[in-house]
């Protein structure tokens, strides 16, 4: 029995760049030596798929993950059969959406029953989701609602930068609202043993501020940095944490970069994720950290509108396929 891990693709939205990414992920021999690939979606997608990817993969149909063995120039599939043949490349649709939702449950499934050891999603359409009849905000927050976790966080992961966030899929006005001082502190806590386990030593964690310049000293904002951010710090430093903050975001993720943190603590969605993107968006991955599951995730979107063109570049699956390696459990 190998020991390498096992890895389940998730399709993501089967009318966006999800199936052609994963065949093209796949298409490099490399990824087979490093762990046990294979996808959960639905089998004639990724068949239609390798028309214009130009791959020429064997698609083997799976039932369930007795005796799987993975080889390259076969892509296996279980194949869950959610949605037509014909289903439109680049639309919403509610079929589709719920598709999406239902490769996802699937994946948690098998990874709480330990039969996968990390779990790689490709891109889902939120408006599709809806359509389909689920209403959350995105992967993050089904994944931790199907694993019973209250304490999780989205961490964006690119060279050089890590950045971990107190809110996401929220407007900016929710986002002040929802930043208490134990969120920031949990985040942090998150952060740290995040970083412990992939091998860092002693973390050096950075918090941004909410308000311009951090607030200055209350010139800017109504004291948030003093009442939401401050205590959460020094709840932390005394715990012998390494961490600095609040610290004005506008020059904070250039220090990072130059190596100056580990991680980025971000108040807000867009925050935490234009310098990120800025970095080039098949750099990044997405992982949600505080779950009893492994998953990370490209860092871009279902892309309809070049969806069946055969452009999507796939370096984005490529490092989440790589990094839920690095952070899966070794088999013996």
């Amino acid at each position: 029995m190998s020991t390498l891990p096992v890895i389940g693709i998730t399709m993501g939205d089967p009318a966006g760049v999800g199936p052609e990414i994963i065949l093209k992920s796949l298409n490099h021999e490399e990824v087979y030596g490093q762990c046990q690939p294979f996808v959960i979606g639905d089998a004639k997608i990724l068949d239609r798929a390798q028309a214009y990817v130009n791959t020429n993969l064997e698609i083997v149909k799976i039932t369930d993950m007795d005796n799987l063995k993975t080889e390259f120039g076969k892509v296996h599939v279980l194949d869950l059969d959610l949605v037509p043949a014909d289903l439109p490349i680049g639309q919403v649709s509610a079929e589709a959406g719920h598709a999406a939702f239902e490769f996802l449950r699937t994946a948690i499934e098998l990874a709480n029953e330990k039969k996968i050891d990390a779990i790689c999603t490709a891109p889902l359409n939120k408006e599709a989701l809806h359509k389909g009849g689920h209403l959350y905000p995105g992967h993050t927050e089904i994944l931790a609602e199907l694993t019973n976790t209250e304490d999780f966080s989205m961490m964006l992961s690119a060279p050089n930068l890590k950045v971990i966030h107190v809110t996401t899929h929220v407007g900016i006005l929710d986002a002040v609202k929802m930043i208490n001082p134990d969120r920031v502190y949990k985040v942090i806590q998150l952060a740290d043993e995040t970083l412990k386990k992939a091998g860092y030593t002693n973390p050096k964690i950075a918090v941004c501020g909410i308000n311009p310049h951090a607030g200055e000293n209350g010139l800017f904002g109504y004291g948030e940095e003093e009442e939401k951010v401050i205590p959460a710090v020094e709840k932390a430093q005394q715990e012998g944490i390494d961490v600095v903050g609040p610290l004005p975001a506008d020059t904070l993720f250039f220090r990072t970069v130059r190596g100056d943190f580990d991680i980025v603590v971000a108040m807000y969605h867009d925050q935490g994720h234009g310098p990120v993107k800025v970095l080039g968006l098949d750099a990044g991955v997405n992982i949600t950290v505080g779950l009893p599951i492994i998953r990370t995730s490209v860092d871009h979107g279902t892309a309809f509108d070049i969806a069946g063109k055969g452009i999507a570049d796939e370096k984005s699956l490529q490092e989440a396929i790589r990094q839920g390696i690095e952070l899966a459990p070794k088999r013996a």
